[in-house]
């Protein structure tokens, strides 16, 4: 692609540059971006309109035009390298749909939102046909199936296409969740319960202390307030993402919810999760958090929280959610010192961990080690089955499965062997 300074001398782009800015439109648009009619023609008037000199102002004018949302960011630069500036990364892409042939060499690392980008690079008329196989060579049991549904509830969230992750955040949107009610000191009338003899006395009066039918009293019930620290780290944003319409469902569904992001910062979002339309919801969220995809001071973070709103949020029986997956060696200490604070504040600490997906997980990091015994519970997050659980959780009930001291034993005795060994 050769770009030219445009001004008021030089011709507007010609050629073939209009139909591929339309054609990355849709690649952006079929990966999961807002990008509609009116954003192409903007940008079509913006790279025609002056002021392009090199590759690097082009990507940015198509920038300023088409990612809308900082959590956008990511998918845009690997659609931009794909289609702009890497066409042999398309091989690597066709190797997420079509199956082929397995070698064995060392795996690239994957990157985010790569399987999206794939599917909206090709056509799904031309995936599907490279899919397709003889009649004669496809043997079925039933046996060995299960449904779609099923697959899609089980499926972590770093692995679905940009339909599945559409079709789970409507899932999540109809999901009910359960409720915690815990009894106050304080007492309301009631139907029936333990007799109130100041208001059948007080009822006895007026009626010039006649007989009067007894008055009966209950105590009040009430959710605990609940308090969500997300981590929106570089290694945590496809999980985020995905936790965030929960968290969008919870927070309209529940009152005294109180969510936090954090990165390289704090940020409370619990003003913008209550709008009630979740693509708005989800927008003024984007604009409002500045540190998305970075990096991670978990410990820092924690004495920020500690010191600012502990105590405004985290009264009356607070319950804690916190989601993370702890890789964080920036001063250990500061970290188990504010956790430590942070679990003697709350009344629950329950830890939302995506690692918990590799079945052999052991707690070896040492943020890991610095934040286990601080924690309640201690459970996965990264399929639709996880927050099913999860509400589950928010009702109260607990299981020793998910208690933290069996990884914290478990470790313990595997270094114990590796020192007598």
């Amino acid at each position: 692609m050769d770009l030219k300074p445009a001004n008021s001398n030089n011709p507007a782009p010609t050629g073939q540059l209009p139909a591929n800015i339309m054609h990355f439109a849709r690649v952006l648009r079929d990966a999961g971006l807002p990008v509609g009619p009116g954003a192409v023609l903007d940008a079509l008037d913006a790279v025609t309109g002056g002021g392009m000199a090199t590759k690097k102002d082009f990507y940015w004018i198509l920038h300023s035009v088409f990612v809308k949302r900082r959590e956008h960011r990511v998918l845009f630069d690997h659609a931009f390298e794909v289609f702009w500036r890497k066409p042999k990364m398309i091989e690597q892409l066709m190797q997420l749909l079509f199956q082929q042939v397995r070698v064995e060499t060392k795996p690239d690392k994957k990157k985010a939102g790569q399987k999206r980008l794939a599917e909206a690079m090709f056509d799904q008329d031309e995936a599907q046909s490279q899919r397709e196989r003889p009649r004669d060579d496809i043997e079925l049991e039933g046996e060995y199936t299960s449904s779609a549904r099923e697959v899609l509830r089980s499926k972590d969230f770093e692995q679905m296409s940009a339909e599945e992750e559409r079709q789970a955040r409507e899932a999540i949107q109809r999901m009910r969740m359960k409720r915690l009610l815990v009894r106050m000191r304080r007492f309301k009338e009631s139907p029936r319960g333990m007799v109130d003899l100041r208001s059948t006395l007080r009822k006895s009066m007026r009626s010039g202390g006649n007989l009067a039918e007894l008055k009966f009293k209950a105590r009040q019930t009430r959710e605990p307030p609940l308090v969500v620290l997300l981590d929106i780290s570089g290694s945590m944003a496809n999980y985020s993402r995905v936790f965030l319409h929960f968290l969008h469902a919870l927070t309209n569904d529940r009152s005294r919810v109180q969510v936090f992001t954090f990165g390289t910062r704090l940020t409370n979002i619990t003003r913008e999760l209550k709008r009630r339309d979740v693509d708005e919801a989800m927008e003024l969220v984007g604009s409002h958090v500045n540190d998305w995809s970075g990096g991670t001071r978990i410990g820092h973070i924690l004495r920020e929280f500690n010191m600012k709103w502990s105590r405004r949020v985290l009264a009356q029986g607070a319950h804690v959610l916190l989601m993370t997956d702890g890789l964080d060696r920036d001063d250990v200490e500061v970290l188990e010192a504010e956790m430590g604070r942070l679990h003697r504040s709350a009344k629950r600490v329950v830890w939302l961990n995506p690692l918990l997906r590799y079945a052999g997980f052991e707690a070896r990091a040492v943020g890991i080690k610095a934040m286990m015994p601080h924690v309640d519970e201690f459970r996965p997050c990264h399929s639709l089955n996880t927050l099913a659980d999860l509400a589950e959780v928010l009702s109260g009930s607990r299981e020793l499965a998910h208690d933290p001291r069996r990884w914290l034993d478990q470790a313990a005795d595997k270094l114990a062997k590796e020192v007598r060994a």
